[in-house]
């Protein structure tokens, strides 16, 4: 249970999560805003902690458990998705290590050139991933310890020069469009954006209590307090009377120091490390028979990577990356979590390690029912965030349909089902290294 509470705590205590606090004062109040916080982190929580509990019963990462609801061919589709999101994450991270390194190297030398220090720093997180993957994950509860102490200098700081009261009474700027349900829908999205990974880290527990109870608790310290030391310090900024962009970490470096921008700086090496590494992974067991080698296929994803880490203007729709995350995967997890638990009663069969044919080759190796709810529950997120807003948020709304539609429609096949042994499938699944080559 503490190995892998130490894991989420660790994993989540990133620049990126830190940033996303940032969004929403003034937008609402400090107030909203944190309970919100607290809301969407208990929320997603929840998600996050079932899809890992398949990991730790069957020991499949979270991908290879798609291929039981969406078929061994079908599962090809969130697999391409994850990449994609992971990508995507692996550019911002990029960029705003480059961003902070670049303003440190400013204010000493008066240089400025954030592009190159973005392609530095992701050139240094894709040789971490080829050559130095486990020793991070090793070392990277360690610095979760270092990055809470830092924390806790930022809260001293902030709240030993203005009191809860002076921020709380920040006025609420109601054009910027925000809401406590915008809020909300945010903090759920980020709890979905680490499920891709869930099954993948819980895969390594030695029970199922240990496995929900630990990351349950590591992913709501790491998240609450992450997300919560970005809306302190940006209110911290609007207090002082400082010029405040959200989404920049610059703004909160230049008020609290080098301390910061090394939580920043190592935070991204950590995690976008696991980040790259997680991607090469999907990609080479998405198609084992394919037999992809790992160095050329980090090479391949590690140089895009470090493309994709100039794009700098991509930071400025983060809140729309986050919106995509959540219409791309909330429909799928709710799927998952019908199938493992409803409609397969927790248990997969090794069949769901063929390349073809058995219980989940469903029509040529996709369940069309599956992929159908997936692209009406997606349909629904966009539609409820951007055409008719709901009242009520996107991400749930999006997460019940999906979750009561496919359980409808899938609800005749249980019986075929039935009887499947509840063993543990993880040792003949495939987690290719450098040394495989």
């Amino acid at each position: 249970m503490g190995r892998i509470g130490m894991i989420w705590l660790a994993a989540n205590l990133v620049v990126t999560t830190l940033l996303t606090g940032t969004l929403f004062v003034p937008g609402v109040s400090f107030g909203t805003a944190f309970s919100m916080i607290l809301t969407g982190t208990l929320v997603g929580m929840i998600v996050l902690t079932l899809i890992g509990n398949i990991g730790t019963r069957t020991g499949l990462p979270t991908m290879a458990a798609t291929r039981g609801a969406f078929g061994l061919r079908g599962s090809l589709l969130p697999v391409a998705a994850n990449v994609i999101i992971l990508m995507g994450w692996s550019w911002v991270q990029a960029m705003l290590a480059g961003v902070t390194v670049n303003f440190l190297v400013a204010e000493l030398t008066g240089f400025s050139n954030p592009i190159l220090f973005s392609v530095l720093c992701q050139s240094l997180v894709v040789c971490l991933a080829i050559f130095g993957h486990e020793g991070i994950a090793k070392v990277e509860p360690w610095m979760a310890l270092l990055i809470l102490a830092i924390m806790g200098y930022v809260f001293y700081t902030a709240f030993s020069t203005f009191s809860l009261g002076e921020y709380q009474a920040i006025p609420v700027d109601e054009s910027l469009g925000l809401s406590g349900i915008t809020v909300l829908d945010i903090v759920i999205s980020t709890a979905i954006s680490w499920t891709v990974l869930s099954a993948d880290f819980n895969r390594l527990a030695r029970n199922s209590k240990a496995g929900m109870i630990g990351s349950g608790i590591g992913y709501t310290l790491s998240t609450v307090c992450a997300m919560t030391l970005g809306l302190v310090a940006f209110s911290y900024v609007i207090l002082s009377g400082k010029d405040a962009a959200e989404f920049d970490p610059t703004v909160i470096v230049g008020s609290f120091g080098a301390p910061l921008a090394l939580v920043i700086f190592f935070s991204v090496m950590a995690t976008n490390t696991m980040v790259v590494y997680g991607m090469v992974t999907s990609v080479i067991n998405a198609r084992p028979q394919l037999r992809l080698k790992f160095l050329p296929t980090a090479l391949v994803l590690g140089g895009t990577s470090i493309a994709g880490s100039t794009l700098l203007g991509l930071l400025d729709h983060f809140t729309d990356f986050l919106t995509m995350i959540g219409a791309f995967f909330v429909p799928v997890f709710a799927i998952m979590i019908v199938d493992y638990y409803l409609i397969k009663r927790r248990s997969y069969m090794h069949d769901i390690l063929r390349d073809s044919g058995g219980r989940y080759w469903y029509t040529r190796g996709v369940n069309w029912v599956a992929v159908g709810v997936w692209i009406i529950g997606a349909g629904a997120s966009y539609l409820l965030t951007y055409v008719w807003p709901s009242p009520i948020g996107a991400t749930i709304p999006a997460f019940v349909v999906s979750f009561l539609l496919y359980f409808v429609l899938s609800l005749s096949t249980r019986a075929r089902f039935a009887g499947t042994d509840k063993g543990h499938l993880g040792e003949t699944v495939s987690i290719p290294t450098l040394a495989d080559e």
